[in-house]
């Protein structure tokens, strides 16, 4: 009777008559709705509403019975029942109460997206990993949002600098504020100070208009300056000024401007080395350096590579408006076995690349491409491991010293080409200027070694 009243309504029903039944509808149909009677041949209506609320938190279940009462009802209600109905069931009110149980249902769910949608226009980022190093990292970006302080977050290349800048900006109070971000090493050094100051009218040529600077623009908000150690040694005296008195002057320009701005600073460079070498300046150093925050490389917590592996595959399908694809268990044990020099983005890279390439549903580790790890990283066996004595050994002298010295030295390109693709992400212009070539050159020798 309920069914046909369901139904006549317009809502699609699905029936089970145990337990054991619902449990499977539950997994399979995965219901808008659960509506359950409290007894059952091989169990009761509790046991089903715990079951979908574990299945999903936010379904909605009501719990109906002909031995109603008082107790069921609290009973029902504590375990996160919508509602409770006694049999026998007022069909007009029970079509009422499944309607106002979808709606609510339907508004949760866009409210769950626009929260989303609003997070990501101010900028938050999802953080993906569950390693001990990850959420070390994030207790200390909860601790240091709370202020102002200046941070400086260290790591790798690759690692996902920005994402941990943008992270701290949207746990600060700074949060509706601007977040904006500065590549210190990607804007040529006579373009930087106009870039972070702005300029006058008529300051040089071309400027034929007032521009404001990031610092300007980052007022009230967060200035993340990634790269800081290639920032230009006279430009750091200007930066020192900026966060010690927040005030600045605008290039050609004689009035003073106050900013409120919060810095995060970040590097992959030993900052400490440049310092002693007169590269940065040590003032600057230390007051970067407020709360240092270092993030792990990828290859230190393992068992995040498979989900952040999956996040990307996810991702990368949508984008590509691509059928879902899974990963192989032969493909999930490549990942983890590779160390990753590149971090998250060379990860990035490599799933998207499989996705693009995938034939099937499933990625294969074949068409993830992975090369074995680079000799720097070979040379540092696993923990537990012992040390080769010769790495020497394990290289090919046979034939004449010609044909050992071009294997060797073929060997050594394709692996330095390996490592500066996956600390810039393909970008040719920086590795041209790391790599110390020509964009025409480098297009040569990542043909010839099969890396284009």
């Amino acid at each position: 009777m309920l069914r046909e009243v369901l139904e006549t309504a317009g809502h699609a029903v699905v029936e089970a008559d145990s337990l054991a039944a619902a449990r499977q509808a539950l997994r399979e149909a995965r219901p808008e709705l659960v509506l359950t009677d409290l007894r059952l041949p091989d169990g009761d209506g509790l046991a089903v509403l715990n079951d979908a609320r574990d299945a999903d938190s936010t379904l909605p279940v009501v719990v109906m019975t002909a031995y109603g009462g008082v107790q069921d009802a609290v009973a029902a209600m504590k375990a996160g029942a919508l509602d409770f109905l006694a049999k026998p069931v007022d069909p007009d009110y029970l079509l009422l109460l499944v309607e106002r149980a979808l709606t609510a249902r339907r508004l949760a769910n866009e409210n769950i997206l626009l929260k989303e949608e609003l997070a990501a226009r101010r900028g938050a980022p999802r953080l993906i990993g569950e390693d001990p190093a990850l959420r070390r990292v994030l207790a200390e970006l909860q601790r240091a949002a709370g202020t102002d302080a200046t941070v400086l977050l260290l790591g790798e290349s690759g690692t996902g600098k920005e994402l941990f800048a943008r992270t701290l900006h949207a746990l600060s109070r700074r949060v509706d504020g601007p977040f904006v971000a500065v590549n210190c090493a990607a804007i040529p050094a006579t373009l930087l100070e106009t870039e972070l100051f702005g300029y006058e009218k008529g300051a040089f040529t071309g400027a034929t208009a007032r521009k404001p600077g990031r610092f300007e623009l980052a007022h009230r908000g967060t200035l993340f300056l990634d790269e800081i150690g290639d920032l230009p040694l006279p430009l750091q005296a200007k930066i020192l000024r900026v966060l010690e008195e927040h005030r600045f002057e605008r290039v050609g320009g004689t009035a003073t401007l106050q900013v409120d701005v919060r810095i995060v600073a970040a590097t992959n460079r030993n900052l400490t080395a440049a310092v002693a070498a007169r590269a940065f300046r040590e003032d600057l150093f230390f007051r970067l350096s407020v709360v240092p925050i270092t993030i792990p490389p990828l290859r230190d917590r393992p068992g995040d590579v498979p989900m952040l592996a999956r996040y990307f595959v996810e991702r990368f399908c949508r984008d590509l408006n691509r059928p879902p694809l899974m990963l192989s268990p032969d493909a999930i044990d490549a990942l983890q076995r590779y160390r990753w020099p590149g971090n998250v983005r060379e990860l990035q890279n490599c799933i998207e690349r499989a996705v693009i390439l995938a034939d099937g549903h499933v990625i294969e580790a074949r068409q993830l491409n992975l090369q074995p790890a680079p000799a720097a990283v070979a040379a540092a066996p696993p923990a537990g491991e012992p040390a080769d004595p010769d790495p020497w050994s394990r290289i090919d002298l046979s034939g004449t010293l010609a044909d050992v010295s071009q294997r060797v030295l073929r060997e050594v390109e394709r692996r330095k080409l390996q490592l500066a693709l996956a600390r810039t992400g393909g970008d040719r212009a920086r590795m041209c200027e790391e790599l110390g070539t020509t964009a025409k050159g480098l297009a040569s020798r990542l043909r010839d070694l099969g890396l284009e």
